[in-house]
């Protein structure tokens, strides 16, 4: 099967979606942190809509990305631009892969500890939280300088579908 030249409308829609996602789980990290420390001190916590959308946000980005994991292995993904240092092929793989698996440990640690009570599993959310922001950010920033210095389509390729 040859490799896709770009990525399908159903791809740039999940892209898209699940970063808009994650960005409501970073503006609602309080609620969900403030709450956490309230059952850590035995506390009960009421019923808020913010901790529940934090919650059924995490379930929903690890569906979504569970949806275009699979999309992406039985269509596979464009190749990288053929002039591109092996250094940087092997940079733009190992950060897609951490993407997508701080993208699924995020949620089911999430899980873990909110239905739980493990409280390793609400320490390792916290620490994926951290690396998640470093590795998106890093990822921003590679899209930009393809764009704008090596002027390859790389970016282009999520803004406009291939189909």
């Amino acid at each position: 099967m040859p490799k896709p030249t770009g990525y399908t409308r159903r791809q740039i829609r999940l892209h898209w979606i699940i970063v808009l996602l994650v960005i409501v789980q970073f503006v609602l990290h309080e609620p969900m942190s403030d709450a956490w420390e309230l059952i850590g001190k035995g506390e009960s916590v009421a019923f808020s809509p913010l901790v529940a959308s934090h919650v059924f946000g995490g379930i929903l980005i690890l569906l979504l990305t569970l949806w275009r994991v699979s999309i992406k292995i039985k269509r596979g993904s464009p190749a990288l631009p053929e002039n591109e240092p092996k250094a940087q092929q092997i940079a733009a793989h190992a950060t897609h892969g951490i993407l997508y698996l701080l993208l699924i440990l995020l949620p089911l640690s999430g899980m873990s500890a909110w239905f739980g009570g493990i409280l390793p599993a609400a320490d390792a959310h916290g620490v994926m939280r951290i690396v998640l922001l470093v590795v998106v950010g890093l990822h921003f920033l590679a899209a930009i300088y393809h764009h704008f210095v090596l002027k390859t389509d790389v970016m282009r390729r999520m803004l406009k579908p291939e189909d």
